[in-house]
């Protein structure tokens, strides 16, 4: 059956919801926000650790990054960048993020990402350890 005159198909209006913008949850208890996404969907915004880091020296960091146009696929794709602040150190951290967007029966939002945390090395000895990988899950804060 053809969508109705003046409707978005159903896929669109899923897909709409999954536009970044807003506040975000994760499974370890991190706080995320995003700004509105421009026309070409980049955004920046903040990324607060939650008690999981167990690291009291994380300051609220920023974040930037670009989404996949919610309007051309139903579970878009994003990706971002937090250049993490820490108090009174030198120490560089930085972590890319790589996901995608998905939205539930229920139209709860959920962002699925792998991560990789890169800390500076002292050395190309010390590199083996420098680099760390995870997975995030990611609900919307309403």
């Amino acid at each position: 059956m053809p969508p109705l005159a003046g409707r978005a198909p159903q896929a669109t209006v899923l897909a709409l919801q999954c536009l970044l913008s807003g506040s975000w949850r994760s499974d370890t208890g991190c706080r995320m926000v995003v700004s509105v996404l421009s026309k070409d969907g980049r955004f920046s915004g903040s990324y607060l650790p939650g008690p999981a880091a167990g690291n009291s020296e994380i300051l609220t960091s920023p974040l930037e990054g670009s989404q996949q146009d919610a309007r051309l696929v139903p579970h878009p794709t994003f990706s971002f960048i937090v250049h993490w602040q820490l108090r009174d150190s030198d120490t560089t951290r930085m972590t890319a993020f790589l996901g995608q967007c998905y939205t539930g029966t229920n139209g709860e939002e959920t962002l699925h990402a792998l991560w990789l945390l890169r800390e500076a090395a002292d050395s190309p000895a010390e590199d083996w350890k420098a680099t760390r990988v995870g997975t995030s899950i990611f609900t919307r804060i309403k």
